[in-house]
């Protein structure tokens, strides 16, 4: 049990964004659920607008748990710090909207895998701007 307590401690940030990151994909998937269920996602548009809203209820609670769990900022400056967050997932948020254009539309995968390949493609670009851009530690 040491070495697992240790092991964990090593890599602490990453695996708490990890678990940070799948209950951030539940919320922003059940959101996207919740948008098949009153929304014609076969259309184009509507598509681009459940993943809007999918976007939405991901980054409110990612920024949260990302600033308390993962990064544990002190940053007094809230706002600021949300509004960086925010921009950097607006940046993956286009990432996230090509994916979901292309992969259904052109390729005809089914949108559930096409999500699941965005999410993993998102994860990644939004760890990277959260550890040097938002949530950096000041020297």
């Amino acid at each position: 049990m040491k070495k697992i307590w240790a092991l964990y401690k090593k890599f602490e940030e990453i695996v708490n964004y990890l678990i940070v990151g799948v209950l951030t994909t539940i919320v922003s998937w059940a959101a996207y659920a919740l948008c098949k269920l009153v929304m014609d996602v076969d259309n184009a548009v509507m598509m681009q607008i459940a993943v809007i809203i999918r976007w939405v209820a991901g980054v409110v609670f990612g920024y949260f748990t990302n600033r308390r769990f993962v990064f544990k900022s002190k940053n007094p400056d809230m706002l600021k710090e949300a509004a960086g967050f925010a921009s950097s997932r607006l940046v993956t948020l286009f990432l996230d909207m090509f994916v979901m254009w292309l992969l259904p539309t052109i390729f005809h995968v089914n949108d559930w895998i096409a999500t699941f390949i965005s999410a993993v493609l998102v994860t990644v670009m939004n760890y990277i701007f959260s550890k040097f851009i938002v949530f950096r530690k000041k020297k």
